[in-house]
Formats: structure tokens, sequence, C-alpha cells
């Protein structure tokens, strides 16, 4: 049946079941008048029966049920009939919400309901309705029972007046629903947003909406419906997934926003009575994110779960690891990004639209093994660069990709702006042989873990991780930018303030955020003074050391399942805990500059449009001092140099080499210092 026809046929039964209410009413009046003129009782001590049989009912009546029966054998269902069906509603409370409803269709049922019941009450009540429907029964009345429970009926109930002689009025919801415009309540669009069609998915998360179908299907069988909690680390994948199996089982998803969930259990409880309702009248399911109700407020995790805990449909979870107890039935699976392999064959079919890009397997490959993105995110970055000319479309997606992290580590790391380069950098042979390989490992990924196997014999230490030892100035945070802009990769620099935490369990919540919005691949993590962080653990001796060690724990953890480059810098290496030591993969110990080393430093220090006159790099170079203060002394030279009008001379940099002596209460010799 098209939908015009429904209309029509809902229409008619609407018609005919209030042409019937108005010929029961005209009866019950009638019936009333005669008792009345008896001194009879009053029509709800007559239904308690303490009073004469009612008159037979009127041929008016009978004749105007069976034209309504005969409206209601029309499929689909009306949708009072279809209304009564899904909420378990016996007759007497089917037409008892049809009283109610009578007077918001047609205004004249409110005189009549003055006159049934014989005051100045225009307004249908629990009293008229027990009197003069049939089947009545006082349960209908119980909180408990669809009629109050699932708030279709309002009680206007002031004061000391009796339940049966409240004021009832159908909710605005129901009228609607009544004349066939089936809409989300308006109570609930600010707590429940509609989520869009369902995105592609890879075939690994493929496999994981079909299990979720499969076993919601078993579970409807059996007469359950668990709650379904999603668990993994990305939030886009299982929206994604949640999204599919609702689009398979022919229900829209809604988001609840936890953040305006109420806290207070009876706001709780009315908007979890308001979703019931929507679920038996419209073909919808709930996606909530456990992580999100986390960090809105202190109340909202316990406001969440009290809300689950109500009957409330087909709901999604969304959480990272462990199954929370939501009170009621859970089916949990575990939903993954896409393989590496995935992301290659998506970033393929994406390079392959683009006749400019003849090496679209390499970079695809490129791109998969350094991002580990969704296909959502994928396909973000790609129309992002699509307006790049031909020859900047490579530098463009991967611009793209790498500005993907950003707005969230931006909250809990310092980026840096990664200027030095390879040509800047001064180090040893051996150091410098090993910071290449590190910057080699990270590009040749894909390669070894995924074409080359070795990602089917590991489970873990996919990352690359470095341990950067040194002293001061020695150059460990000038060399972590040298990676970074050689990769051209995000560089962030972790805040100590803003991670480590007084609060038993925040200090790993903090860095669990930090390690998360790093795992797409896009940055670098820089821990400066590492050993704050990843120092020894001690022996128990309260609880704060109990923490304390856990802590560090995490952090062993974690550093070891990262999949991308982390650094540790610190110049108290023998302060480190030896399990780190174990962990990481390369050490890169920094060494005090020797005197050749020196003297480069002091060549690179000055860049070419500096003007400089005569400076002896060999004199320079004796002073035994760190690259770091070596940039100082030539950038308080030239300070002083612009300041006099002149070039940078060595009396300039020698009274500036003194000064920085002297910061640092260094011992030196006043005569080599002399011109």
């Amino acid at each position: 049946m098209s939908t015009e026809s429904w209309f029509d046929s809902n229409n008619r039964y609407l018609a005919a079941s209030l042409e019937w209410l108005r010929q029961k009413l005209d009866h019950f009046i009638l019936e009333s008048a005669g008792e009345s003129e008896r001194d009879t009782p009053n029509p709800l001590q007559r239904w308690l029966g303490k009073a004469e049989t009612r008159r037979p009912v009127s041929g008016a009546v009978k004749e105007a049920l069976a034209r309504r029966e005969d409206a209601a054998r029309s499929e689909p269902l009306p949708a009072l009939l279809l209304m009564a069906q899904r909420l378990q509603l016996s007759v007497f409370e089917r037409d008892t919400l049809l009283l109610c409803a009578a007077v918001e269709f047609d205004p004249g049922f409110a005189a009549m309901c003055t006159r049934a019941q014989g005051n100045a009450r225009n307004y249908p009540t629990f009293a008229l309705a027990l009197a003069m429907l049939d089947d009545p029964n006082w349960d209908a009345l119980s909180p408990h029972r669809p009629l109050r429970f699932a708030r279709l009926l309002e009680i206007n109930q002031p004061g000391a007046t009796p339940l049966t002689a409240a004021g009832l009025r159908v909710d605005e919801r129901v009228v609607n629903y009544l004349k066939g415009l089936n809409a989300m309540d308006d109570r609930l669009t600010a707590l429940f947003h509609p989520m869009g069609e369902p995105a592609p998915l890879a075939p690994s998360q493929m496999e994981a909406a079909t299990e979720v179908i499969n076993r919601l299907r078993v579970a409807a069988e059996q007469g359950t419906l668990p709650v379904v909690q999603l668990a993994g680390v990305d939030a886009e994948s299982r929206q994604a997934v949640a999204q599919q199996v609702c689009s398979a089982l022919g229900r829209r998803l809604y988001r609840l926003s936890t953040e305006y969930l109420a806290a207070t259990a009876p706001e709780n409880e009315s908007m979890a009575r308001l979703w019931q309702r929507e679920t038996l009248l419209l073909p919808v399911a709930l996606y909530a994110d456990a992580e999100s109700a986390e960090s809105a407020s202190a109340d909202a995790p316990g406001a969440l779960l009290r809300f689950l805990s109500r009957e409330v449909g087909l709901v999604f979870l969304g959480i990272r690891e462990t199954p929370l107890r939501v009170g009621t039935a859970t089916l949990a699976v575990e939903v993954h990004k896409p393989t590496a392999d995935e992301q290659r064959e998506a970033w393929t079919a994406l390079l392959q639209s683009r006749p400019d890009q003849p090496d679209g397997e390499a970079t695809a490959q490129l791109l998969a093994g350094q991002f580990h993105l969704n296909l959502h995110n994928i396909r973000e970055a790609a129309a992002s660069a699509g307006g790049a000319s031909n020859g900047n479309f490579k530098a463009a997606l991967w611009r793209s990709c790498r500005d993907l992290t950003r707005p969230k580590l931006d909250q809990l790391a310092q980026r840096l702006q990664p200027k030095a380069t390879w040509n800047e950098l001064v180090l040893p042979d051996e150091q410098f042989k090993l910071m290449r390989q590190i910057a080699g490992q990270v590009k040749e990924r894909h390669r070894v873990y995924s074409e080359w196997g070795f990602r089917r014999s590991m489970n873990r230490g996919f990352g690359i991780n470095a341990l950067f030892a040194g002293e001061s100035g020695t150059g460990k945070t000038m060399a972590a930018e040298v990676l970074a802009n050689d990769l051209d990769l995000n560089l962030y620099r972790i805040d100590l303030s803003a991670v480590v935490s007084k609060y038993i369990g925040e200090t790993e919540k903090n860095l669990r955020k930090v390690f998360d919005a790093a795992e797409q691949g896009g940055a670098i993590l820089l821990f400066d003074e590492a050993d704050a962080l990843f120092g020894k653990r001690s022996e128990v001796k309260d609880s704060h050391d109990r923490y304390a060690n856990i802590e560090i724990n995490y952090l062993l953890q974690r550093i070891e399942q990262f999949s991308g480059l982390s650094i540790l810098a610190t110049n108290m290496k023998s302060a480190l805990d030896p399990a780190f030591l174990r962990r990481l993969r390369f050490i890169v110990n920094f060494p005090f500059p020797s005197l050749k080393e020196r003297k480069l430093i002091w060549q690179k220090a000055f860049p070419p449009e500096v003007p400089k006159t005569a400076l002896d790099f060999d004199r320079l170079a004796r002073l035994n001092i760190s690259g770091g203060n070596i940039h100082s002394i030539a950038l308080n030279a030239a300070f002083a140099a612009a300041a006099d009008g002149q070039s940078i001379t060595m009396p300039l940099l020698m009274n500036a080499a003194r000064s920085e002596l002297k910061k640092l209460d260094r011992p030196y010799n006043e005569a080599e210092f002399r011109a």
C-alpha cells in the first residue's frame, strides 16, 4: 500500500473511531440523565457495581462500532491500532487514549465531557473512561502500565484532586502519531542527533559488522536485545560499524549527546521513557560513546549507565577496551582501524582516479606505511588535497594526512616547528649514522612489516623508539627537529605540566590521550627530560610508591605498543628504568663536542646574511662549551653588533663568550679573551 493510501485508510479509521466514541458519549449522557432523575449514584459508583444495570447499548452505537471494525481491517494497521499493538495496550487503555485524543481532534468533545460528568470539567478523566468505556480495568491507572509509564497521557492533578478526577491530556507526540505524522519527539532532538548514511567499511571492519548482525538476530530469536559494546581506539570506526549494522537491520541510528544527559535521576528517567516510546514508534537505534561521556563531566558516565540500564531498545556503546557493566545483557565486539594492506588498497583506489599520478602504487605504499588512518580520514585527506596542482598533489596529500592529528595533540603537547636540517647537525660519525638509520626505518616500515611479512610474526613493537642521551646543549632537541623535517612530520614535545597529575590515574589518562592522538602516524613524540617520566621504579613503602610504579608500568606498555616514532631525551641516562632501555630500538649518545666539532658548529652558527669580519674559528673552537652555548654566544654577539651598527667581530664574540661562561659559573682565563 502506498503512503497516500495508508493516510486515507488511517483517516477513515480515525473518523470511524471518533464517530463511535461520540455515539458512546451520547448514550452515556442519556443514561446518566435518566439515572439522575432517580437520584442514582454517580457514573464511577455505577462502574463499581453499586447501582442498577446499565441500559442496553443503542443501535447507533452498534452501527458505529461495526463501521469502526470494518475500517480496522486495512493493512498496514491504522496508527492507533499499531500503537496499541506495540505498546501492548488493552482495549480499555486504547479507547481511553482515543477519548483523550478526541478533544484534540474535535473541540466539540470538550462540551460532551462536561455534560457527561455533570460538572465544570470540560476534559476527560479516568472516572469518565471507567464509567463509559467497555472492559474497564482499574489497572490502567497504574504508573507501570503504558498510559502513564510511556508518557502517553499528561495528568493535571493539582492539590488534593483524586487521580480519577484529574484532567487528562494526550501527549503532543502521540496526537501527531495518531494523525499519521511519525516524527521524533521535539523534547529529544537536543539530546539525540540522527547520524548520516553508513560510511564504507574495510573488509576487516565489515566482518565485525556482520558478526554483530548475526548475533543480534540470534538474540532476537531468543527474545533478548543486548547492549552492543564496540571496543576499539578509533571512535569513527566504531560509529561506522554501528551505522552499517543499523542499515542492514532497517533502523536509523541516533547519537546520544552525553554532555547534555541529565545527571538527576528523575530527569534521566523521564528521558529514558520518552526514548523507550520512540523505539516502539520508530525503527531507531542509539549510539553512545563512553569515552566522550568520560571527558564531558564527572557525573556523565554515571548518568549514561543509569540511562542504558533501562530497556531503551537497540543500543551501541562505544568503548575503548573493557566492556562496561550496564545492568543488562551485553554483546562485545572489537572494532579496529583498517589494516595496513586495506589502507594501501584504499589509497591506491583514490590515486587511480588521477591520471597525473603514474606512481600511485608507490605513493599509496608510502602513505599507508606512515599514517594509520580510517577510510573516512583517507577520503577526507584526499578531498583536502584535491585542489592541488598536478605536480604538488603528492606533497599536498602528505600534508593533509599529517595535519589530521593536529587538533587533538595541540591540546596535550607543544608543537615545535622543525627548521634544522641534516647540514646543520654536527655529530660524530657513529651517532650521525644512527640518526640516518632512524629516519630510514621510519620510511621503510611498510615494506619490512607488510611486504616482507614481519608483521605476521610480531604482536607489538611496530613503532620506533629512540633515546637521545647527553648533556644539556649537545643537540638532542635539534636532532629531533632534523628527523621531523626530513620525514615531513609534526614534532610534539610533551608538556609534563599538562600530563603529570597529582590525582591517582589522571597521569595515565593524559598519556593515553597523547599516544592515541599520535597513533595515526602524523607526529613524532619528544619526551624532553624523559627521566621525570621514565624514572626507575622504587621499592613500595607506601601507597604513593605503588601508584608511581603503576604510572611507570603503564608507560612501559604504551611506549612498546606505540606504532609511531617516539624520542626520549635526557641528560640523566642512569636515572632511567632499565626496562625502558631494553625496549628501546636506538640509543644515541650525544657526546660533548670535540675541538673539531666545535669549530664546525661555530662555522654553521651564522646565517649567510650575517655581516661578519675576520672571525678566528680555530680560536673560538678552543672554548670548551657545548653547541647550545655556541648558538647563544653567536646570537648575543649578533644583537650587540646590530645595536652598534657594525659587523660581528671577534671582540664582540669574545665578550659574549665571557658573559656566557659567567652565566654558567664556569672558570675561565681572562688572558684568553684579550685581543
